[in-house]
């Protein structure tokens, strides 16, 4: 994937992850709204899905990250640190 495609994918992180606290915080006084549910138990799947496919093709998103360590080092200081990243 290319810088673009990176880019494009944290943004969806990004906007996804807004919807989930917005949900979240909602629920927080609704919490028995049933389409409220519905809808933030898609919003998880769809980030933890896509959180998954960054940390797959990029690298760590956090310092604790979402996927496994899978190699014998820690990656997370292998690559540029979020904010360091040129878009």
């Amino acid at each position: 994937m290319d810088s673009r495609s990176q880019s494009l994918l944290l943004r969806k992180i990004q906007e996804l992850s807004f919807v989930a606290v917005d949900l979240n915080l909602f629920l927080d006084t609704h919490p028995g709204d049933r389409r409220a549910l519905e809808m933030y138990n898609n919003v998880h799947r769809d980030l933890m899905q896509a959180v998954r496919k960054y940390e797959q093709v990029y690298g760590p998103l956090v310092n604790f990250g979402y996927s496994p360590v899978m190699q014998d080092s820690w990656t997370w200081v292998e690559s540029p640190w979020p904010w360091e990243i040129k878009y």
